[in-house]
């Protein structure tokens, strides 16, 4: 099955470049492009793409709002939105997350780790660049403290807590079965509980509470 993408950036080059590359792997297609926020929703609610490719800086609605409107918390049916920018530590990355995106990627992060990006979003997964991962989210989550994080509606196991450091630090589904010695459909069932459990949506918001609960240790954070 093709993986129908979105592609918005208000820089035409950049548009160009991840057009090229998204275009020439299998299964995947560019269906459209746009250059600010505005028409990022307008064609995403048009085209219904799989995975919506959105830089976070644009002129007049930028990529945070429009990803809030098609994948915020009252959106009844999100879309799969990866992030984009120039900036490792973009002040609005956590906002970007919280805002509902299934990814976050740097513009120089090369053509393999967008291509797996893109295969993630579509799968209903999450990637963060894996260099980041831990750094950015330990950064925005110093504003939130352990107490403002909602409490797991029951006690996490202690498999549970394993998936979680897991996931904080960036790891895929293969990743952690790798790690952990288990199989990819009990990841995706440990996941779920989290999920459930958390009230998070996704595997980033399961990576921002444990960071938000002090979860993650600081040699973890230094590794990222």
């Amino acid at each position: 099955m093709t993986i129908k993408v979105l592609v918005v950036d208000d820089q035409e080059i950049i548009r160009s470049g991840l057009k090229m590359i998204l275009n020439a792997q299998d299964g995947i297609e560019v269906v459209g492009e746009g250059s600010n926020g505005f028409e990022a929703v307008e064609l995403a609610r048009r085209l219904r793409p799989d995975v919506c490719l959105f830089d976070i800086r644009m002129p007049g609605m930028d990529g945070i709002e429009a990803t809030r409107r098609l994948a915020g918390p009252k959106v009844a049916d999100p879309m799969a939105v990866v992030m984009i920018t120039t900036f490792d530590l973009d002040e609005h990355v956590h906002d970007a997350l919280k805002a509902g995106a299934r990814g976050f990627l740097l513009k120089d992060a090369g053509k393999d780790l967008l291509v797996q990006a893109i295969h993630a979003a579509a799968n209903g997964d999450a990637l963060i660049a894996p260099s980041i991962t831990a750094r950015l989210l330990e950064t925005f989550s110093k504003s939130a403290s352990a107490e403002s994080a909602r409490a797991p509606i029951n006690p996490l196991s202690a498999r549970e807590e394993e998936v979680l450091a897991t996931v904080a630090g960036g790891s895929t589904n293969a990743e952690i079965a790798e790690e952990l010695h288990i199989s990819l459909s009990t990841v995706k069932a440990h996941l779920a509980s989290l999920m459930t459990k958390l009230q998070a949506r996704n595997r980033v918001e399961i990576a921002i509470w444990a960071y938000e609960t002090g979860r993650v240790p600081d040699s973890q954070t230094d590794a990222g």
